[in-house]
Order: structure tokens, then C-alpha cells, then sequence
């Protein structure tokens, strides 16, 4: 063999090796953390929400207690409410953040204003702020298309299927 052949060979060997190896030396980016956090707090609010059925199951059979039953499914609430809130803070979009930034500014706006009179009068920024919430519901309802008939689990728009147990919706 010649030695220029031997030279390729071994720059293609440490092209390939380069190539190997290079996903494993990067850390992990600020973007896979936080699907990795959705993704649990997704599938801690799936067990919650097992958890509250199971709760309703087992009261109708009676097999809690009466007074413990308000206690328990309070407390699962309050979780379950908890866990959508930092689902709610991690899934914050840029427009969402900007039509929030609006809101909060048009609230301020009428606070500062409220203050100053003592009767407040309808005008044009009322009419803004409602456009602004109505905008806001709009793209929020439009993402839900209500909740699977087989296992109650919540389903998007865009599903096909059921993601917790498979049945075809009907949208």
C-alpha cells in the first residue's frame, strides 16, 4: 500500500470517530431539560388525575370513609392544580407572553386611571382589553377538543387518537 493511501484511510478513521463521538462529549441543552421536565409533570398530572378517579371509585363503593373523602380529593386537587401551573409556566410561548405583557399593561393602565377617577367610564381601552382576553381564550379553547369517551383522558385538536389509551376520536 502506499503511503498516501494509508494517510486517507486513517483521516476518514478519525472523521468517523470524530463523528461518533461527538454527541456524547456535548451536555445536554437548556431545551431537552425542559421537555424532560414537561414530560414528568405531564406524567405526574396523568397520576394525579388516576388517582382522583380511583379516590371517586373507591367513595362510591364505600370503601373510604366519609369524612376522610373531602380531605383526600382536596388534597390531590391542590396538587393537580399546583402541577398545571408550572405546566403553564414552562409552556409559555413568545405570543402568549406578549399578549399577557399587553394585558398586564392595559390593567395597569386602568388601575392608575381608576384611581385618578371616581367613576370609570367605558372607552376605547375596555375595548382592547376585551379584544385581548377574547384573543387569549380563543387560542387556548382551540387547542382542546374536549376529553376521550372511552378513558376521560383530555385530548388536543390534532390527535388522532387517544394518547392514554389508543381510542379514535371523533372531531
Amino acid at each position: 500500500m502506499e503511503i498516501g493511501a494509508i494517510f486517507l484511510i486513517l483521516a476518514v478513521l478519525m472523521l468517523v470517530a470524530i463523528f461518533v463521538i461527538y454527541p456524547f462529549m456535548q451536555k445536554p441543552g437548556k431545551i431537552l431539560t425542559e421537555d424532560h421536565r414537561i414530560s414528568s409533570l405531564l406524567a405526574e398530572n396523568d397520576r394525579i388525575l388516576n388517582s382522583l378517579q380511583e379516590l371517586d371509585f373507591d367513595n362510591t363503593l364505600g370503601k373510604i370513609p366519609e369524612e376522610d373523602y373531602p380531605l383526600m380529593r382536596k388534597e390531590l386537587l391542590n396538587k393537580g392544580v399546583e402541577i398545571l401551573k408550572q405546566l403553564d409556566e414552562l409552556k409559555q410561548s413568545t405570543d402568549n407572553s406578549e399578549v399577557e405583557k399587553m394585558l398586564e399593561d392595559a390593567i395597569a393602565a386602568r388601575k392608575n386611571t381608576s384611581e385618578s377617577q371616581s367613576m370609570p367610564s367605558v372607552d376605547d381601552e375596555d375595548e382592547e382589553l376585551e379584544e385581548l382576553i377574547a384573543r387569549r381564550r380563543l387560542s387556548r379553547d382551540s387547542k382542546s377538543a374536549g376529553f376521550c369517551s372511552k378513558c376521560g383522558n383530555a385530548i388536543l385538536v390534532s390527535d388522532a387518537f387517544c394518547p392514554r389509551c389508543g381510542n379514535p376520536t371523533k372531531i
